[in-house]
């Protein structure tokens, strides 16, 4: 069979690897990709938001299966598209995808159908906001409605820098038209914890957990990012945890969204906060994480085109989920700079390195091929390097020798990725 990818980034390089494994595949194709993806797919010159040229292809080429990686073209309306043109897609419908597309929507999603998550109000006036920030309490979290690239969700210690923050998102409109309408919400603390889900519309397949670390610098500092690396499974996803969130969050959430006219069908993120008074939602994805998929799709056991093909036909109840008892840690390399103002352009090296080498990867994020077949840096996250272990201790040890191993100019990393596994509680795996 043939399966076209859309999306360029380190997520649709472990999509890529992943399909690459499976002996159903004959040929993939990925829109627009990147250098990495490049050699396990044929990247094509089509952005992930040119639906009608993706459709063209997919028809020319006789795709079989499209599965979209990003979510701007999932919140867009891309599934609805291919659909309505007879072609196989996997990926939540435009009514589905407005989980992730409108914090707004899903904080009043999980109010009405009593799924648990922080205490909070939806603002469309700027002065509103900041009256009502005078009555609150702080600290506080302030999130951009709409898609920020991971990157709209300010958090407050003070008044003052809570109306600095009212006006970066929705007058400054930091964070474009994303910035329209906010969320204004409690702080929660507690451990962070992330878990992705396979859901056919009423069915659901938990992955195992991940914990990702979104902050730019060491100590959890510095600005919100797309993730700056994460380690899979969180020793403090208990099973009496999953437990839990199985029953009070994930199926209520798939049921609600049936109820509301919009099932569900694709790959649910849940963002969790491990409270003292119990789990909690963080937020919603309507797509893989970003780098989550780096740490759990080489973990799963399943051909990952079994588990589509059920999520799009309604029978994910007839899978059996498995993924290896083992660990995985992802470090990413970025720009110097990122988020903000960052170089490109810079050669990268030693990536031979890892060329067969088992339990490593390297999923590249913003990189290209420059016009002298160099694969250089270009964009703000530029590889995942990942790499496996026996436990957590033993893969995150490999994960940072790796990082070692490659090399450009500008480049960036955090330097205490899963460092709270040292401070983990005895768990089972998540």
């Amino acid at each position: 069979m043939k399966v076209l990818i859309v999306g360029s980034g380190g997520r649709e390089h472990a999509i890529a690897y992943k399909v690459s494994q499976s002996a159903q595949v004959d040929k993939i194709y990925c829109a627009p990709g990147n250098a990495g993806i490049a050699e396990l797919a044929e990247c094509v010159d089509i952005k992930a938001m040119e639906f009608d040229r993706l459709v063209a292809f997919a028809k020319e080429k006789k795709i079989d299966l499209t599965i979209i990686g990003m979510d701007d073209p999932l919140v867009g309306g891309i599934v609805d598209v291919f659909e309505a043109e007879g072609l196989r897609v996997f990926g939540p419908r435009k009514n589905a995808a407005i989980i992730e597309g409108s914090k707004a929507f899903s904080k009043d999603l999980m109010k009405k159908y009593s799924i648990p998550s922080a205490e909070y109000r939806n603002f469309d006036d700027p002065e509103e906001a900041i009256k009502y920030l005078e009555t609150a309490s702080m600290p506080i979290v302030l999130k951009a409605d709409g898609l920020a690239l991971g990157k709209g969700v300010l958090i407050c210690n003070s008044l003052e820098e809570a109306k600095e923050g009212v006006k970066k998102i929705m007058l400054d409109k930091q964070f474009g038209s994303a910035g329209n309408k906010m969320v204004i919400e409690e702080f929660m603390t507690g451990r962070e914890v992330s878990v992705l889900l396979f859901c056919d519309g009423t069915n659901i397949k938990a992955m195992t957990s991940a914990q990702d670390h979104k902050r730019a610098k060491d100590g959890d500092k510095g600005l919100n990012t797309g993730g700056m690396g994460n380690f899979s499974p969180s020793p403090f996803y208990t099973d009496e945890i999953r437990e839990f969130c199985e029953e009070k969050i994930y199926k209520p959430t798939m049921a609600a969204m049936k109820a509301e006219g919009r099932p569900f069908t694709g790959v649910l993120f849940v963002g969790l906060m491990l409270t003292e008074k119990g789990p909690k939602v963080l937020e919603y994805n309507a797509r893989f994480g970003d780098p989550e998929a780096q740490v759990v799709l080489p973990r799963m056991k399943n051909d990952i085109i079994d588990v589509i093909n059920a999520c799009i036909d309604g029978k994910l109840d007839e899978i059996d989920l498995q993924f290896e008892d083992n660990a995985c840690v992802c470090v990413i390399l970025a720009s110097d700079g990122y988020p903000v103002a960052y170089e490109k352009g810079f050669k990268i090296t030693g990536l031979e390195n890892f060329k067969g080498k088992d339990g490593y990867y390297v999923f590249h994020a913003g990189s290209k091929f420059d016009g002298e077949g160099n694969i250089v840096t270009n964009g703000g996250r530029v590889l995942g390097v990942t790499a496996k272990g026996a436990t957590l201790k033993e893969a995150r040890a490999n994960a940072y020798a790796a990082v070692d191993l490659i090399n450009f100019d500008n480049k960036y990393y955090r330097h205490d990725i899963g460092k709270a596994i040292d401070e983990a509680p005895a768990a089972s795996h998540g």
